[in-house]
């Protein structure tokens, strides 16, 4: 079975099983799975691996993700051997990893112009994205408003970098989808009364403080969350099965009814996940998340 090839905020590996309970009772029936946000693909691999889809569409806003997913999907031999070779050059000492973390990081910032560059360039980038995101404090991808990738280095005795066997699964399963470099709004575009889309958007912050919501140059804020919840009222007109999460407001302000509000038309779960990435260890732990579904 194909698994998710890089660490992404928020992932949703550890709340498949909550998800799984609440799919469409006819999901067999299904002919197109779309995934908007796809972040870093735990929940499309799942699907992958259980149903048959004859459709199956991904996008998101962030080239750099579709980069990656579009060169495993074409190009994974080049990524495994640029990965391979990063891997092999990785020094011992914590000291001289951090001198090296930074070289890479230098290498992956100094050209953003992915459009220009040849086939194998772009697999060399995906491998130093890889690389970066195991390597790099918490396994966070954070971009500047430049889209410069900013994190700096982790301190980790043994990164996890994902085998060239593992590659190959994300390479066989992505054989079957349509890769987009497109806003969520395009799904419009790609479903009918048999299709069912899972948005997984940026989550909303649970507090001032929160600020990990920049995976890409732009934020994600409340007018966008209202805009998304818009367009899952237009999918249910057309009688599109849609299955969304995000946050809980009230895990910090009990009275807070933002998405209660938002979603009033449509069924609302709360179910509990545990917050992998924060930089307060005391903060982090079982908190409440939402599930929304329009079935």
């Amino acid at each position: 079975m194909a698994k998710p090839f890089l660490k992404w905020a928020g992932g949703k590996r550890q709340l498949i099983s909550e998800i799984e309970k609440r799919l469409p009772p006819e999901i067999n029936e299904i002919e197109t799975y779309v995934e908007p946000f796809i972040g870093g693909g735990a929940l499309l691999f799942h699907m992958l691996e259980n149903y048959n889809f004859k459709q199956v569409h991904i996008s998101d806003i962030n080239l750099e993700l579709v980069l990656c997913y579009r060169q495993l999907q074409s190009s994974v031999d080049d990524v495994i051997s640029s990965l391979d070779k990063l891997v092999d050059e990785f020094p011992s000492t914590t000291e001289e990893r951090s001198d090296y973390f930074y070289q890479i990081r230098e290498l992956w910032n100094s050209n953003l112009d992915i459009e220009s560059m040849t086939d194998k360039e772009r697999s060399e980038r995906v491998a130093q994205m890889i690389f970066l995101n195991k390597t790099c404090f918490n396994g966070l991808f954070r971009l500047n408003r430049s889209g410069k990738f900013n994190v700096p280095t982790g301190r980790y005795k043994n990164p996890s970098f994902p085998s060239a066997d593992s590659l190959k699964e994300v390479h066989l399963a992505l054989q079957r989808v349509t890769i987009h470099h497109a806003s969520y709004e395009e799904c419009l575009d790609w479903v009918d009364s048999k299709s069912f889309v899972y948005f997984d958007p940026p989550y909303r912050p649970l507090s001032k403080t929160s600020s990990f919501i920049s995976y890409s140059k732009g934020d994600f804020n409340d007018e966008n969350q209202a805009d998304l919840a818009a367009l899952t009222t237009k999918l249910d007109t057309k009688k599109v099965k849609f299955l969304l999460s995000n946050s809980d407001p009230k895990n910090t302000i009990p009275n807070d009814e933002f998405f209660d509000e938002l979603y009033s038309d449509f069924k609302i779960d709360r179910v509990f996940a545990n917050r992998a990435i924060n930089s307060n260890p005391d903060r982090r732990g079982k908190i409440s998340e939402l599930l929304i579904r329009n079935y």
